[in-house]
């Protein structure tokens, strides 16, 4: 019986060291992610927007046909605010009902209204994807450091559905700088204590156990020893 407990904790202790990254990656991404389907939808909506008209047309009605002033008018009525604040989750990308329901929202949330606002009055436009911005191109739009043709990596024609794919120029600590300012800071802190809390826990029991492994396995190699002498 002794000699089964042991190997029961023999094989418990070696399962854990070899599933031990996927374990950090499945605390990580439930601690980011509680339900996962978030996170599988929001890249099937990067990919296809669903942009959606009939949801703003009465909101389209009273807006002037030029792009510009449009544009002006959607962000001004959707206040900007994170994921994080607006979902619980760091990245999420919304349906047109959910950012006017909530009245706030990311560059995805506003691109997205503002893309249906122009499809509602029949406007050419353009979706357009970096690795830190969503955007809207249209007639005689002018470039930015964050909307330019250079740095988008995905482009979105929904008059003709042409999909291109690029690769974007961009600044990298500047990507990396605005990725951490909407990730870490606006977290809410009890996701921060379990995003740092479970790796620390899991590391410690992975060394617990290996040291105890080592340790049992020098205690039968002396026995061993000792029964040969």
């Amino acid at each position: 019986m002794r000699i089964a407990r042991r190997v029961t904790k023999r094989v418990v202790a070696r399962v854990f060291c070899i599933f031990f990254p996927l374990l950090l990656v499945l605390w990580v991404i439930l601690v980011l992610y509680p339900n996962p389907e978030k996170l599988v939808v929001s890249v099937q909506r990067l990919i296809d927007p669903g942009v959606d008209a009939a949801a703003v047309e009465s909101v389209a009605a009273s807006l002037p046909s030029d792009p510009a002033a449009i544009e002006d008018s959607v962000l001004e009525n959707i206040p900007y605010c994170y994921d994080w604040e607006a979902y619980g989750v760091p990245w999420y990308f919304p349906t047109v009902n959910e950012v006017l329901q909530k009245e706030a929202g990311d560059c995805k949330g506003r691109a997205l209204v503002l893309a249906s606002v122009l499809e509602a009055k029949d406007i050419p436009y353009s979706l357009n994807t970096s690795p830190i911005h969503v955007w809207v191109d249209y007639e005689g739009k002018e470039e930015t450091s964050l909307e330019n043709q250079n740095a988008g990596f995905y482009h979105l024609d929904p008059e003709t559905g042409e999909r291109s794919f690029g690769l974007p120029s961009i600044d990298v600590l500047e990507t990396m700088d605005t990725f951490w300012q909407g990730f870490w800071p606006p977290m809410p802190v009890e996701r921060k204590v379990l995003l740092i809390a479970g790796p620390v826990i899991l590391t410690a029991a992975r060394v617990n156990w290996v040291k105890r492994a080592t340790a049992r396995d020098g205690e039968e190699a002396s026995d061993t020893s000792h029964r040969t002498t």
